[in-house]
């Protein structure tokens, strides 16, 4: 009677697996290094500009109209990250850029910041994974044409520095988010967004604000974490962390 083979057990690999096992494991991170994208390290793409200690982790996603994309300095770009400025490759879009991110900007993995018109990210934004952040929305106005047919509508998008945007969430054309703006996972925004706002759901909505004599209207439901004072050393954290983490010692009662 055949056995059945489980593609997942060892039987059979023995060293030989394991040596492989590694040996595409070192070759991975090799190509992790050489892959990135840098400064000094740009490969075959010829951004507008890419500041210092910038990187695009490899493999990346679709990458085109670099001249008309600017990268600031410190910027952190995930893998499977699509940047892109213009409808299609090799077009030319004229003295201005297109997309433009400010210094220490993050991007997740396998976010989306499509730019057939002007996208401005501010400094020291974050996105989670999956983002997508367009400037153009499909149009739909010939009801016998097929909407990819259709010429879309472009719209600028601009996000304020300090911005968080949650895993998941799109950015849509004409969005305006102003200064340290938190945009909740999965959420759809569009048109104009305060400063200091908390914005959830499709279509998103503010649902928390800043106000400077009040606080947060609604109040926070948890305390603020209380800051890491002064002078504190990264090896006295990992030193704190790890007495936290020790498991209490039960003490010693003596025999009467």
């Amino acid at each position: 009677m055949p056995m059945n083979w489980n593609a997942f057990s060892s039987r059979g690999g023995g060293a030989r697996g394991g040596i492989a096992h590694r040996a595409v494991q070192a070759g991975w991170r090799w190509a992790q290094r050489k892959g990135a994208v840098t400064a000094e390290q740009p490969g075959g793409h010829r951004f507008g500009a890419i500041g210092h200690g910038t990187k695009l982790a490899f493999p990346q996603g679709t990458v085109f109209g670099e001249p008309w994309i600017r990268l600031g300095a410190h910027c952190i770009i995930g893998e499977q990250v699509t940047l892109t400025a213009g409808l299609m490759p090799d077009l030319d879009l004229g003295p201005d850029p297109i997309l433009t991110l400010g210094d220490g900007v993050v991007i997740g993995r396998g976010s989306h910041v499509i730019a057939d018109t002007t996208v401005t990210v501010g400094s020291d934004v974050y996105m989670g994974p999956y983002v997508y952040i367009t400037s153009t929305n499909h149009s739909y106005d010939d009801p016998h044409e097929p909407v990819g047919k259709q010429w879309p509508r472009m719209e600028p998008v601009e996000i304020g520095p300090g911005c968080w945007i949650g895993t998941g969430a799109v950015i849509l054309p004409g969005a305006s988010l102003g200064r340290n703006v938190v945009v909740a996972a999965g959420a759809v925004v569009r048109g104009a967004v305060p400063d200091h706002a908390v914005v959830a759901g499709a279509p998103a909505r503010v649902v928390r604000t800043w106000d400077p004599r009040e606080g947060w209207q609604p109040p926070l439901r948890t305390p603020a974490p209380a800051p890491i004072p002064e002078g504190v050393t990264p090896e006295q954290l990992i030193a704190l962390e790890a007495l936290a983490a020790a498991e209490p010692v039960a003490p010693v009662v003596a025999d009467e």
